[in-house]
């Protein structure tokens, strides 16, 4: 049994066939929408992406920008480092290892003299001078680092009585930090030698 209040399909394809006529889409371009009775709201321009360069870029300007790039990156680390310097404990710890001299900077150094020195061509003279200057280096980078690692746990205690940093960990960091020469140390040192920590 049909229903009394529905329509025939046929009558409403004619309907829709019949609303638009010849004359009124001769005179609209190609892409026409028709209004939908209010206007379409603007894009906000606050947070928008710049738009990109109107044409690309060569080779040469792609590998210029990628180098710019990374030495702004580079420049970023050296100034505030990296997720694991965050915290106060490491600053601490950074500044109490770059307020002093540390014997860790001068191990490579003699690591390297060592080398040379203990080659079997080196008089046995030689040889055991590198060796004693290797027992030496290695016994002053353990006593600086246990040195270092009790000032830390000191100012640490008394400062940051609160803290749920690992001690262990923040002991390695700082004796990583020591054993770096000073230039090279990311983020760069905050204060001088001989500074008060």
């Amino acid at each position: 049994m049909p229903s009394l209040f529905r329509r025939k399909t046929t009558d409403l394809v004619d309907e829709a066939v019949s609303s638009v006529t010849s004359e009124e889409t001769a005179d609209r371009p190609r892409g026409y929408t028709p209004a939908k009775g209010r206007e379409t709201p603007k894009r906000p321009t606050v947070g928008r992406r710049p738009a990109g360069p109107t044409r690309p870029l060569t080779k040469e300007e792609e590998r210029e920008r990628r180098r710019q790039l990374r030495t702004e990156a580079a420049a970023d680390f050296r100034r505030e480092g990296g997720p694991r310097d965050r915290g106060p404990e490491r600053l601490l710890a950074r500044n109490v290892v770059d307020s002093r001299r540390t014997v860790g900077t001068w191990f490579f150094g003699g690591a390297l003299i060592v080398l040379i020195g203990s080659n079997a061509a080196m008089p046995p003279v030689v040889r055991l001078i590198s060796n004693v200057l290797w027992g030496a280096l290695a016994l002053g980078v353990v006593v600086d680092s246990l040195l270092i690692c009790r000032k830390i746990g000191k100012l640490v205690r008394e400062r940051f009585p609160k803290t749920d940093q690992r001690m262990g960990s923040l002991y390695l960091y700082a004796v990583m930090r020591s054993i770096t020469f000073r230039r090279m140390r990311a983020p760069a040192p905050q204060v001088k030698l001989g500074d008060k920590v």
